[in-house]
């Protein structure tokens, strides 16, 4: 059984308590989460001889899709889905506890954007109000709570404009990209004291753009400087912030490698598919081979930079189709 909880993962100072908490927790992962405990198994990999992060595997976040990927020692209190586009199957993250995923994203937004009781935060994220199991749904429902003003908007977009406009707080916008698109394109609002922030999501509503594109659209449609970004998935707990120029930075207990596409076990290159040790999911797989490409600097500040197509994901995913 680990010893670690939620409030042990978020209050992580040094690169040497992250070490040891990403160490038991893959001790413990591999043993009691079933997939990850075969995939380490295929692998040929034995968890006591795995001494430092470098050596720990990361499980194709693909397995979110076809197993349970969870070691709670009780049935969960929550599922969260991904959005499925078209005929692709939802990823499900079983979580045991929905007060660790409150204290781990409320850590996560005080870290880089202080307490949430300054803000107002506006929603926009009608893909995501519209259908059920959406994790960012429940995160920014439980800020707004916190900030006591703002809320969600459909396609109200005039409404929108209207209240950001009224309110003398602080503000945050955070919308999908269409949707941030739309209302940059037809209505073009110099919004004052507002941060826009958009969470992704184009595929499937309008024309692909690249992100500097995109965000350049917004600057100038919003009247702001920057564009912030919020990247965070179905499969992770935690959430990474940019404050602009699409560079992230994730917080103490969350940790993105790069790795080569054709080698996954190798984490020497700068550029390449994106792997994530998220230690606060602490009942499911805390490391994650995902299918994003990106870049990683020297700091640890990252960038994604699109997908890795399908017949690119080599190596490790390969094994998947023996479980």
């Amino acid at each position: 059984m680990t010893m670690l909880n939620i409030d042990t993962i978020l209050s992580i100072g040094s690169e040497a308590e992250f070490e040891a908490c990403a160490l038991e927790l893959f001790r413990y992962q591999s043993e009691h989460c079933e997939p990850y405990r075969r995939y380490v198994e295929l692998l040929g990999i034995a968890p006591a001889e795995v001494q430092s992060v470098k050596e720990i595997p990361f499980m194709p976040i693909r397995l979110f899709k076809s197993t349970d990927v969870y070691c709670g020692t009780e049935a969960p209190e929550i599922v969260f889905t991904s959005s499925n586009t078209g005929s692709t199957v939802a990823s499900r993250h079983m979580m045991a506890s929905l007060e660790a995923y409150r204290k781990t994203f409320t850590a996560a937004f005080k870290e880089f954007y202080g307490e949430p009781a300054k803000w107002s935060i506006y929603g926009l994220l009608p893909n995501y109000l519209e259908r059920e199991g959406s994790s960012l749904v429940y995160m920014v429902d439980t800020l707004i709570k916190e900030c006591g003003s703002g809320g969600f908007y459909l396609n109200d977009y005039e409404r929108l404009i209207a209240d950001i406009e009224a309110d003398p707080k602080p503000k945050i916008l955070l919308g999908v990209s269409y949707a941030l698109w739309d209302v940059a394109e037809q209505y073009a609002p110099k919004l004052k004291n507002t941060i826009v922030m958009e969470t992704g999501g184009m595929k499937g509503r309008r024309k692909e753009l690249s992100k500097s594109e995109l965000h350049a659209i917004l600057t100038e449609g919003f009247g702001v400087e920057h564009i912030h970004s919020e990247y965070g998935m179905a499969e992770l707990t935690s959430q990474a912030y940019s404050a602009g120029e699409g560079i992230f930075r994730a917080p103490k207990w969350m940790r993105v490698m790069v790795r080569d596409v054709n080698d996954p076990f190798d984490h020497t290159p700068t550029r390449g598919g994106i792997d994530i040790i998220d230690l606060a999911n602490l009942s499911s797989c805390a490391f994650i081979q995902t299918e994003d490409m990106g870049r990683l600097y020297e700091d640890g500040r990252f960038m994604i930079e699109g997908r890795i197509a399908g017949s690119d994901i080599r190596g490790c995913n390969l094994l998947v189709h023996n479980m």
